[in-house]
């Protein structure tokens, strides 16, 4: 990897071409046209950047980007403890780049989850859902992030993992929708209760992470 300051032409919203220092990823000539310039010294260099490849340039955001971390609630399903997925599903956040700040193994009671999932106390596979969920433990966990929340989503797929793409957790792990074997927050304020609902403040980490500054 070839990193020197450098200003991306096409650098998103949050970067400031003005202002805002970049990471210069180098790729081999053989890539594409290079449609992002560096100036010198990066300028010398036999190597092109593609706008194609535009994920590939790092951009580092300004700091005040880190005040917009968020924390989301993820909850492994009795089937996904019972399936051994627990270190798999970790293993992907941990990967992408999110830190986690708490989590417990539990069984959970019956009114606990009839809480957490009270939005749906009107749906007709309700019980079903309840019964299923205080049918083994679970794995309880917070993990904390830049638009973790979203993301988060993203990463464990549809509701029905017959609509979950493949490399999503649902899409490569679930075959029917009452048995989809991972829980996460839809929104940041979802999260909070969540979160609130599960952990108590002392259970919860705060902590700055060796890996930050390589990542923001």
């Amino acid at each position: 990897m070839l990193i020197q300051p450098v200003f991306a032409q096409w650098a998103p919203p949050c970067v400031k071409p003005s202002s805002a220092p970049a990471i210069c990823i180098g790729i081999t000539e053989s890539t594409a046209l290079a449609k992002i310039t560096c100036p010198a010294p990066c300028q010398s260099l036999t190597r092109r950047i593609s706008c194609q490849a535009f994920s590939l340039l790092l951009i580092s955001c300004p700091r005040s980007a880190m005040s917009n971390e968020e924390r989301t609630f993820i909850a492994i399903k009795p089937d996904g403890v019972q399936r051994r997925l627990v270190g798999e599903i970790i293993k992907r956040f941990e990967l992408k780049g999110f830190k986690m700040v708490g989590m417990k193994f539990v069984q959970a009671p019956e009114s606990l989850l009839r809480e957490h999932y009270a939005d749906l106390e009107d749906r007709p596979f309700f019980p079903g859902l309840v019964s299923y969920m205080t049918s083994g433990p679970v794995v309880a966990m917070v993990w904390e992030g830049f638009n973790v929340v979203k993301t988060g989503r993203v990463m464990l797929g549809e509701t029905n993992p017959a609509d979950s793409k493949p490399g999503t957790i649902r899409g490569d792990y679930c075959i029917q929708v009452g048995r989809n074997i991972i829980h996460g927050s839809d929104s940041i304020e979802s999260a909070n209760t969540e979160i609130n609902l599960w952990f108590k403040p002392e259970e919860l980490c705060s902590y700055t992470s060796c890996s930050t500054s390589w990542l923001y």
